[in-house]
């Protein structure tokens, strides 16, 4: 089961709510400033309650929406929080409650339908959240996660081909959701089916286009087991849609996979060279090695300077496969995962979150810089 965050939940869908600067401490909301501008006080209070949720402080996130919608009862941007805030808290019949006076509001809102399902399903009433989810996507045809959580809900009451066909539907708006059903329990009753496999080298195939080039970094990637990755990489090999070979590990080779150049100009994607490097350019291990140092450096300045935009776009090198984030993976396993947490955090909670953590932002990115230095010193050597 997929419960949804991000832009759809922290909705950006109701444009009456913008974004405002972190305050120190929530405002109080008094006759006088209400009177003047009551959306002013709501928008205040709306962002505190969102930074509570991002500090997991979930009660008092409660009541802070709820002091909102006392000024403005049917906001539906406060009411979708409020009910993901109950939801998390457990209180599941309040949670329905809340959903349902969105809906009352506007009968045709997905997220609330897709919502009210993940309610039912944690109350293991897996029918009726089938016949929400089913109402979120007549309201929106391209939900994907909606899509998604049909499949999983169709799993649940053994509903094989209905399931299978609602996850390939739910890949074909986002392919990000073959790799979540991967581990997903909800997927146990088609895990073992044809279909299911195909659905494992759709999310191989995507780890190969994304950048992801070795076994270890595949598996890592896709949440596959080592034997399930393998099988799906013959299968792949086997129609022709990757390609194999070596680089030097040490003394060692080890096999390589990248798109066949057929497939490579189908799906758009220029194809990366990572075979054939002549002698006269600098080798790819230095290349990439001092990318990485260079990117420490940017990284290193933006959060002493408190720019959170600029410190997310370099972490975003870090993570993506296409620059930084294959090397991160194999030198620096346990920082890349952290790093992508930081840039998740930095997302919620913005400057303060770099002012709360500069240090241990700083010394993580020094520890990886002098790794990368001696790295450095011994390729060139």
């Amino acid at each position: 089961m997929k419960i949804e965050q991000g832009n759809k939940l922290f909705g950006k869908k109701n444009k009456k709510i913008e974004k405002t600067s972190k305050e120190e401490s929530g405002p109080k909301v008094t006759k006088e400033t209400s009177l003047v501008d009551p959306s002013y006080n709501i928008k205040k209070l709306f962002k505190k309650g969102i930074n509570l949720m991002a500090d997991e402080k979930l009660d008092d996130a409660v009541e802070v929406f709820e002091q909102a919608l006392r000024i403005e009862p049917d906001n539906v941007e406060v009411l979708m929080k409020l009910g993901y805030a109950r939801f998390h808290l457990e209180d599941h019949n309040d949670a329905l409650k809340v959903y349902d006076k969105v809906l009352e509001v506007d009968v045709t809102n997905p997220e609330a339908w897709n919502l009210k399902a993940l309610v039912h399903y944690e109350q293991k009433k897996y029918a009726q959240a089938l016949d929400a989810v089913n109402k979120a996507i007549e309201s929106d045809k391209t939900y994907g996660m909606a899509w998604y959580n049909k499949a999983c809900f169709l799993s649940l009451l053994n509903q094989v081909p209905e399931s299978l066909q609602a996850l390939k539907h739910s890949i074909e708006i986002d392919v990000k959701n073959a790799r979540k059903s991967i581990r997903d329990k909800d997927f146990a009753n088609v895990r073992i089916e044809e279909g299911f496999k195909r659905i494992q080298e759709v999310v191989v195939l995507e780890s190969v286009r994304q950048g992801y080039h070795t076994l270890g970094a595949i598996v890592w990637t896709t949440f596959l087991d080592k034997a399930d990755a393998e099988l799906s990489l013959r299968k792949l090999l086997e129609k022709g849609l990757i390609v194999q070979n070596e680089k030097r590990d040490g003394l060692s080779k080890i096999p390589i996979y990248d798109l066949a150049d057929n497939i490579a100009e189908k799906i758009g994607k220029e194809k990366i060279g990572l075979f054939g490097i002549t002698k006269k350019k600098l080798p790819k291990p230095v290349k990439n090695l001092k990318a990485m140092s260079q990117a420490i450096q940017s990284a290193k300045e933006a959060i002493e300077e408190g720019d959170v935009e600029k410190t997310m776009k370099i972490f975003e090198e870090f993570i993506d496969p296409t620059k930084s984030g294959e090397q991160m993976i194999e030198n620096f396993f346990e920082e890349h995962r952290e790093i992508r947490l930081w840039k998740i955090r930095l997302n919620d909670r913005g400057e303060d979150y770099i002012i709360d953590n500069k240090d241990k932002m700083l010394e993580v990115l020094e520890n990886i810089e002098v790794t990368i230095t001696k790295k450095l010193r011994d390729e060139i050597a």
